[in-house]
């Protein structure tokens, strides 16, 4: 049985995939598509290794979340 950290990885990569076939049949979205694609598999890798790793999302978020 697979983990939800494994299907989600999983579906990261296959969007990855498509960003890049996107990207291989419209040469003015290609550079675009082709960062989309390193993204999601850099997210798909950080999923697979550490499934409960937290990110800051900006400079100002330390990832509390006190108001």
């Amino acid at each position: 049985m697979a983990s939800h950290a494994e299907i989600a990885a999983n579906l990261l990569r296959n969007a990855a995939v498509f960003f890049r076939d996107i990207g291989g049949q419209n040469p003015e979205l290609k550079e675009q598509m082709e960062v989309n694609a390193r993204t999601y598999d850099a997210v798909a890798d950080m999923v697979q290794s550490d499934p409960n790793g937290e990110m800051a999302l900006s400079a100002d978020d330390d990832g509390s979340s006190e108001n």
